[in-house]
């Protein structure tokens, strides 16, 4: 099942062909992995690829981490076997490259009923065309197992023609309204990668607005980046504490008949109360992936 409370911080694709990075994962930090099959695959490789992610998923080993496979698009060559093969395989989710309408979701997920994919595996559909930024609402609504959002900023920038500045003013708009869609429909919402990964400072920087926006994670391309990522994603001591001050003063408010509570000159309401509380179960996960 399901569960949007998660941690989905740092989300690292592992390239498909790569046999002895697939072994690696299994001791990285990352909340979830994606065992790509698309981009990170030369053609030659695409078929031996599948053959050693749909192993190392039957193998297992990975612990909590979510585990999801990167198909090649249906109207590739080598995009419906890499579907066969990753419902059979039954992964947490299956990535869906470039999604851009609500019949190409729909027809996958019919497609995963046939091939016997269990109901657990999820859709995460990338989202990295101008038409699928376009449709994000129709896609969000095409499947109940659609339950993640993935920006493909790269592939979007270049889509756009646009200028990749340190602000990303020209993708700003489009990460935003995926989103709204995403948090409309109680769906999880990945930022893009970062491609400058031994520019750890800028990174950083990257993270923070991501976490800004208020997206839930982002896709990374290498292992060094996972530390960064989950410090920044995760909520530190300070916001912690305010979170069960918060809880207490507007607990005790209403023990005293009270609707609202004042907490360091603020007021706190149950809206207040009740993000607090949520803060905490997403601060309760995290630290159950790390013990």
């Amino acid at each position: 099942m399901f569960d949007p409370f998660r941690p989905r911080r740092s989300v690292l694709y592992m390239p498909g062909s790569n046999a002895r990075a697939l072994e690696k994962a299994k001791g990285l930090a990352a909340d979830a992995l994606i065992l790509d099959l698309e981009d990170a695959v030369a053609g030659s490789e695409k078929a031996a690829a599948r053959d050693l992610v749909v192993d190392a998923v039957r193998e297992g080993g990975y612990g909590k981490r979510e585990i999801s496979i990167r198909i090649n698009g249906l109207d590739t060559d080598h995009g419906m076997e890499d579907l066969r093969a990753a419902c059979e395989a039954a992964p947490d989710a299956i990535v869906i490259p470039k999604a851009q309408s609500a019949p190409m979701i729909e027809e996958i997920d019919t497609l995963m009923h046939d091939y016997g994919a269990p109901a657990s595996t999820q859709i995460w559909a990338m989202m990295e065309t101008p038409l699928g930024i376009l449709h994000a609402e129709k896609v969000a609504m095409a499947s109940t197992r659609l339950t993640v959002f993935i920006m493909g900023t790269n592939d979007l920038a270049e889509d756009l023609r646009a200028r990749r500045t340190k602000d990303r003013l020209a993708l700003i708009s489009h990460l935003t309204h995926c989103l709204l869609v995403a948090r409309s429909y109680g769906m999880v919402a990945i930022d893009g990668v970062y491609n400058a990964f031994r520019d750890s400072e800028a990174f950083e920087e990257r993270c923070i607005q991501s976490r800004n926006l208020g997206f839930d994670g982002k896709t990374l391309i290498h292992p060094s980046q996972i530390d960064v990522c989950n410090q920044v994603f995760a909520p530190d001591d300070t916001t912690i504490e305010h979170a069960k001050a918060q809880i207490k003063a507007f607990e005790e408010a209403q023990q005293n008949g009270e609707g609202i509570a004042v907490l360091d000159g603020r007021i706190v309401e149950n809206l207040h109360a009740e993000a607090a509380r949520t803060l905490l179960v997403r601060h309760n996960a995290i630290r159950s992936m790390e013990h």
